[in-house]
């Protein structure tokens, strides 16, 4: 006997309401990391529940499940009776940055066969920082920086290291809110990413790949630095 394609369906009876309830909570989330990203949500930062859902027009339950969301991610934390803040990074979390930054960026490098939009978006990011360099706006140099290093993993051309790397890439934003100057964290390194953009587009990945291990070995020492002159003051 044929079951009856209506009645086979019956299951997914209220998965309308449920996929609009999930894709406002992944759209929230997304938003949130996005000003994290872009450094306007310092570590420490209050997200009052009320006036964030309010403030965003969305209801305090989709709000607390995008929060939920961004916790499992590492990015804001709930602490009892006081309320939901963004996470204050440590040592440690430097460290595992840094550990999955090598693995990942090292190797979408060495994977050869470039995007040919990956390789634009590379010097594209360049070229915003060196612009953004021009006119002293250092938190956009950050931002560039972030937009370089995720393209330099869409050389691969995986969807889930994008995904992964657009994560890290939020937690190591509030890393950066360690030093208390940007220009000296930032500058040094748009001369280096101009150099290993340049090898990538001449296709000499190796040469990119050793260059980029010891600007990731040279940038996790100096935050490592800030984090420990931070916890002294």
């Amino acid at each position: 006997m044929v079951e009856d394609a209506g009645s086979g369906l019956t299951g997914l009876s209220g998965a309308r309401t449920l996929l609009d309830r999930t894709s406002t909570v992944s759209r929230l989330a997304d938003a949130l990391r996005a000003r994290i990203i872009e450094g306007a949500l310092r570590p420490g930062t209050q997200l009052p529940e009320h006036a964030v859902a309010e403030l965003l027009g969305v209801s305090r339950n989709t709000l607390r499940e995008a929060f939920r969301l961004l916790a499992h991610e590492r990015l804001v934390v709930h602490e009892p009776h006081r309320g939901v803040f963004v996470r204050t990074l440590d040592a440690g979390d430097v460290r595992d940055i840094y550990t999955t930054r090598r693995l990942v960026e090292c190797a979408a490098v060495r994977t050869g066969n470039a995007p040919p939009q990956a390789v634009a978006e590379i010097r594209a990011a360049v070229d915003a920082a060196e612009t953004a360099v021009a006119h002293e706006r250092w938190s956009d140099v950050g931002t560039a920086d972030l937009r370089f290093h995720s393209a330099i993993v869409a050389l691969a051309g995986s969807r889930r290291l994008n995904d992964l790397m657009n994560r890290v890439m939020a937690e190591l934003r509030l890393v950066f809110h360690v030093m208390d100057d940007p220009r000296r964290l930032h500058e040094p390194y748009v001369r280096r990413n101009a150099e290993i953009a340049t090898l990538i587009e001449r296709a000499r990945t190796a040469e990119a790949a050793d260059a980029l291990t010891g600007y990731l070995d040279d940038a996790e020492r100096q935050l490592l630095t800030g984090v420990a002159e931070r916890a002294v003051r």
